[in-house]
């Protein structure tokens, strides 16, 4: 229809909440000058007290000096916290232009569209109304007709059916017997149906997205703001239709639906979540580049739904297991070597977490397979027993600290990574392909992460490289002539896998609570644009009999 208006570069709401970062910026900068007059004051009475100090006056010299430190401390905080709320106001702001401009562009293309549509939607009422009544009074008229015809059949019937009555129970029984192979031919044509769904993504190279929303855990049951906010289909909603979740916004008394590739509600189990990633991990073996990343704000559950824990295995394991168990499945044809490789991506600096030497300096090269970090050490592993070895030494590596958001909170985008060649035997014929495991770090609002010093410094670069990633696939789905991949570390270490040259899943992750909701709401906003983007099939690198895959640099 023609409906829709609200969301143009007037909207109230955002401009109010730009409003509002304005506000708290003036507010920080009074404070400062309020922090500076206090210590020119000092200075001050420490001058005129140092012309006629006496004995008498030493002691009130140093405590003006005292002061003056302190003072100069607290200055120095100011100065800190002004730049984080400058740096996090620049951030909040490109994000709302980014929607201004989202919603402008929406509005006036459903402005363009809306009235030839309303007009002809009003023409096509008047002429299915008639129809409809046309339609109706015949209906009236037959079901007449055929009220007084199973009256009088009936009253024919009951004679003859009381000698029948068993014969009938058989085939009624018959009947039932062969409607009960519905179900399964009905989940048969489900799986068909997600089938072609799925072909038709590989065939336009969609980047495909899976949510998941973890479960409340047994403190938050409890407190106020912690009502659910995220509902399922299974959640006594029929009107959400299957992958599609609503977010209720209570703040804002307003719902808004999803729809996603697959969705994973509170009670999925890690093997539901496997089962639909496991496709992609064939495509290694294959010849393709594959990249699998979580996103969502801090304490979602992306590092239990990539790592998960001892008991319950999440995608990383399952997945360097399965890689292995396909080498020995097809260890009478083909002839496999693995190299595994992990780095984290800190205050915008790569780190080589299986290589900690002081000092050693990681760049992103481009060679003839795409983007690579140069000098970043890689292992040859023959089992999935080593790898897991390796992978347990790297982990205590990585920069992890506490925050309001998270006790533990992953301060780095952590990205594991899986090298395969491969050589067919009967045929020569070989190839290479490589699979990003990525963890990405939580995504929050620096005024929720109670971050100061060294922590802000953290939260603030964790923004800039998630606020670029949103930047590249708006451009991606925009298809925009340049994709800035170099803006931060992050965007350039994935650049093959945000390409054309990978198949990409984004698995995104959100809370369930209340008080989360407008997280969530971010968070998922940004995965559905990600779900536009559209990267081209993806290349399969092999090369016929005698000749090697252009891969033999990464």
């Amino acid at each position: 229809g023609g409906g829709g208006g609200g969301g143009g570069a007037g909207d109230p709401e955002l401009m109010a909440k730009m409003t509002q970062v304005q506000k708290a910026l003036e507010d920080v900068q009074a404070e400062k000058d309020k922090a500076l007059a206090e210590v020119a004051g000092l200075k001050a009475q420490l001058a005129a007290a140092g012309k006629g100090a006496s004995e008498e006056t030493a002691a009130a010299v140093k405590e003006v000096q005292r002061k003056l430190l302190d003072k100069e401390k607290e200055l120095t905080a100011e100065k800190q916290k002004v730049k984080a709320a400058q740096d996090d106001a620049e951030i909040r702001e490109k994000d709302l232009k980014r929607q201004v401009e989202a919603l402008t562009a929406e509005q006036e293309k459903m402005t363009k569209a809306g009235t030839k549509e309303l007009a002809e939607v009003r023409q096509r009422l008047k002429r299915g109304a008639r129809k409809v009544m046309e339609k109706l009074q015949g209906l009236r008229e037959a079901r007449k007709a055929v009220t007084e015809e199973a009256q009088n059949m009936k009253t024919e019937m009951m004679p003859i059916m009381k000698n029948f009555y068993q014969p009938l129970k058989k085939a009624i029984q018959r009947i039932e017997k062969d409607n009960s192979g519905w179900a399964e031919k009905y989940k048969v044509v489900v799986e068909e149906r997600k089938r072609l769904h799925n072909l038709v993504l590989e065939l336009k190279g969609n980047i495909r997205v899976f949510c998941r929303i973890r479960p409340m855990l047994p403190h938050e049951t409890t407190l106020a703001g912690n009502e659910q906010a995220v509902f399922f289909p299974e959640d006594g909603r029929p009107d959400i239709a299957e992958n599609n979740i609503a977010v209720l916004d209570d703040a804002k008394g307003t719902e808004k639906i999803f729809e996603f590739d697959s969705s994973f509600g509170p009670k999925s189990t890690q093997s539901e979540v496997f089962a639909e990633v496991e496709a992609l991990v064939v495509s290694v073996l294959d010849g393709y580049n594959v990249c699998i990343f979580a996103y969502g704000q801090t304490g979602s559950g992306k590092t239990f739904t990539m790592e998960g824990s001892e008991t319950e295995q999440g995608i990383n394991p399952r997945t360097l297991a399965r890689v292995f168990e396909l080498i020995r499945e097809r260890a009478n044809a083909y002839t496999y070597s693995v190299e595994f490789a992990i780095l984290e991506i800190y205050n915008e600096e790569i780190r080589d977490l299986l290589d900690t030497t002081p000092g050693k300096k990681l760049e992103v090269r481009q060679g003839p397979d795409g983007n690579y970090v140069q000098d970043l050490a890689l292992f040859p592993v023959g089992s999935y027993d080593e790898v897991i070895d390796i992978w347990g030494k790297a982990r205590n590596n990585r920069t992890t600290f506490s925050n309001n958001v998270n006790e533990h909170s992953s301060r780095s985008h952590l990205v594991l990574s899986v090298y395969v060649r491969g050589e067919n035997r009967n045929t020569g014929g070989s190839s290479y392909g490589k699979l990003h495991l990525v963890d990405l770090a939580g995504s929050e609002r620096l005024s929720r992460t109670g971050a100061s010093g060294d922590r802000l410094k953290e939260a603030q670069n964790i923004n800039k490289s998630l606020s670029a990633l949103g930047d590249v696939i708006a451009a991606a789905a925009s298809k925009q002539g340049h994709i800035p991949y170099r803006n931060s570390k992050l965007t350039h270490v994935l650049q093959d896998s945000l390409g054309q040259d990978s198949k990409t899943l984004m698995i995104v992750q959100a809370s369930p609570l209340g008080k989360d909701a407008g997280e969530s709401l971010c968070s998922l906003n940004f995965a559905s644009r990600a779900r536009q983007v559209e990267l081209g099939q993806a290349k399969k690198h092999t090369s016929a009999g005698g000749a090697r895959p252009a891969s033999a640099k990464r």
